[in-house]
């Protein structure tokens, strides 16, 4: 009985294994152009070569990317969805090239936005800091901002694999949940920066499994916050159903008149939703995609 259990659990952790090394091989795939420029820009980093064989990496790598890595993280996502919602045992093949099939426009688009807004923030940042010392406070500024727009990155493609949402509202609710869901956030993007530090160490990682993890646990964060704010909107929902019905029964039973009532219901402050809250109502009505 006990061989029985030990040899369960090794061929429940080579399953896993298989299956973060094979969703990993074909994110590698669909983002090899990408990558391969990534690489040679860290090539070009070297002295023996100039400041304009780094300038061309970095233009490559920024029109390659809405084309080719954010179709491919989007349907990463995908897959590491299933596995967070309890959905192991499905085809990690199809499932892959089915999200990056229906949720390529949605990414690219996305990918060409987020570029965009990464260049000019770049550009900024790097100008402030080395050729106007008086305005370097600026530059730190576009530093957080820098941080903030790749934090949000991680809502982004959570929110591509798990809503069917207008991609302006997925773009918004990604950089609002950044700002007003920090902590959470804060921690994915600290597990990212240690299994980086991982992959530095034994770099085959980054060919077997690494971005998988990465995704994983980005909407593990992500489908936990998600849950947290979908049961804080049905007790705010049921604790104001709960209000109306105490106030038809006063009705009901003469204990308030509807003069009275109507006199309460104007001497209550009128509710400013907040920005957490308009997040909140968004992500709860929207419709999620099958399972």
């Amino acid at each position: 009985m006990e061989f029985r259990g030990v040899m369960g659990g090794l061929y429940r952790i080579s399953e896993w294994i298989m299956r973060l090394a094979g969703s990993n091989l074909l994110w590698v795939i669909c983002s090899s152009p990408f990558l391969f420029f990534l690489v040679m820009r860290f090539i070009f980093s070297q002295p023996q070569f100039t400041q304009n064989d780094i300038l061309q990496a970095n233009w490559a790598m920024g029109i390659l990317a809405p084309f080719t890595l954010f179709p491919a993280t989007a349907a990463l996502f995908t897959v590491v969805r299933k596995w967070v919602m309890s959905e192991g045992d499905v085809s990690v093949l199809k499932t892959f090239f089915r999200g990056y099939k229906e949720n390529y426009r949605q990414s690219m688009i996305g990918g060409i936005f987020y570029t965009m807004l990464f260049v000019i923030m770049y550009v900024d940042y790097t100008v402030y800091m080395n050729q106007f010392p008086h305005l370097q406070l600026l530059g730190i500024v576009m530093l957080i901002f820098l941080l903030v727009l790749f934090v949000s990155l991680f809502n982004f493609f959570s929110m591509i694999a798990h809503y069917h949402m207008k991609l302006k509202d997925i773009i918004k609710n990604a950089i609002l949940l950044s700002i007003v869901r920090p902590f959470r956030l804060f921690s994915t993007l600290l597990g990212t920066v240690a299994l980086l530090f991982i992959g530095t160490r034994y770099p085959v990682l980054f060919v077997l499994c690494l971005a998988s993890a990465i995704a994983w646990f980005a909407f593990f964060n992500f489908y936990g916050m998600f849950l947290k704010m979908q049961e804080q909107s049905e007790k705010q929902a049921a604790a104001e159903k709960e209000k109306e019905l105490q106030a038809d029964e006063q009705l009901a039973t003469g204990e308030e008149s509807p003069t009275e009532q109507a006199k309460r219901l104007q001497d209550v402050p009128a509710h400013q939703p907040s920005m957490d809250h308009d997040v909140k109502n968004s992500m709860t009505k929207d419709k999620e995609r099958e399972r």
